[in-house]
């Protein structure tokens, strides 16, 4: 049985399905964009700096290009050069990541509300979007829990083992959701991790009756999380995804439903904020 979480949010169908309609092929890349893009993002996944021929190697491009980027990027304050001649990111990304969190509705709407459900004040909270078949993590509300996963902003993780990932996947029609993940074995961060499409495509239609979805250890043994989809005006498809991650041993059958309840809360106001009328969510009896 579906329940309205918040008496002043109007329920609405479960998640959409709808094909997208049709659209014209993209124009093609500016390739020197292209490459400097993959470069920094290389680069933001590095835990150390690395030397010219290894990025080289790593991204396949070759040394002449690559040293007129670097070049470039270093001078611009995008990468930065350190005295054994390797590179990292620069702090100029922090002006834009900064820039990003004030004009991003999402991300506002995430700050303003997520201290207003009172259910999740201890428990940590995320609000991710997807890139590609993965999703990134755009803010994070440290619980007073210590979890395996430190949820960074800008952090990356598979989106079919994270409960933010399902939930925007289930808004996708199916098609969409092949196309992004492929044909093959899914890649697993655990031995719980659903290891094929088929069996991810079964969890999602689980999600669209349910209006939340469940990483049971997917992502972390010994953790689970709760998601739920974030919905802008006139769009069918999530915007974005919330989720509250909890130590599985610890968390009792009610203290479950109450934190199911809650994420969802916090999708519907997030979503009311972005002028949409989110779904109900249903609970376990």
């Amino acid at each position: 049985m579906f329940r309205a979480l918040n008496s002043s949010v109007a329920p609405a169908a479960p998640m959409s399905t709808r094909p997208i309609e049709r659209t014209k092929p993209a124009p093609p890349l500016v390739p020197a964009v292209e490459r400097a893009v993959r470069l920094l993002d290389h680069l933001a996944g590095l835990r150390s700096p690395q030397p010219q021929a290894e990025l080289s190697r790593t991204l396949g491009l070759p040394k002449s290009s690559l040293h007129g980027l670097l070049r470039t990027l270093v001078a611009l304050g995008v990468a930065a050069r350190n005295e054994r001649g390797e590179y990292a990111l620069g702090a100029r990304a922090l002006q834009w990541a900064s820039a990003f969190e004030r004009q991003s509705d999402v991300v506002a709407a995430f700050h303003a509300l997520a201290s207003r459900v009172s259910a999740l004040g201890e428990e940590t909270i995320m609000l991710a979007v997807l890139h590609d078949a993965d999703v990134q993590y755009l803010a994070c509300r440290p619980g007073t829990r210590a979890l395996a996963v430190n949820f960074r902003v800008g952090g990356r993780f598979p989106a079919h083992c994270t409960s933010t990932g399902k939930a925007m996947l289930a808004t996708l029609p199916a098609e969409r959701v092949r196309a992004l993940l492929g044909r093959g074995a899914l890649p697993r961060l655990t031995r719980r991790s659903v290891g094929s499409v088929a069996a991810l495509m079964r969890q999602l239609d689980d999600c669209r009756q349910r209006g939340y979805t469940v990483d049971d250890e997917e992502m972390a043994e010994g953790m689970h999380c709760f998601g739920a989809p974030v919905f802008a005006a006139g769009r069918d498809e999530a915007v974005a995804a919330v989720a509250v991650s909890l130590i599985k041993a610890s968390t009792t059958p009610r203290r479950r439903d109450e934190a199911i309840a809650a994420i969802g809360e916090l999708a519907a106001l997030i979503s009311e904020r972005l002028g949409a009328r989110p779904a109900p969510i249903r609970t376990s009896p």
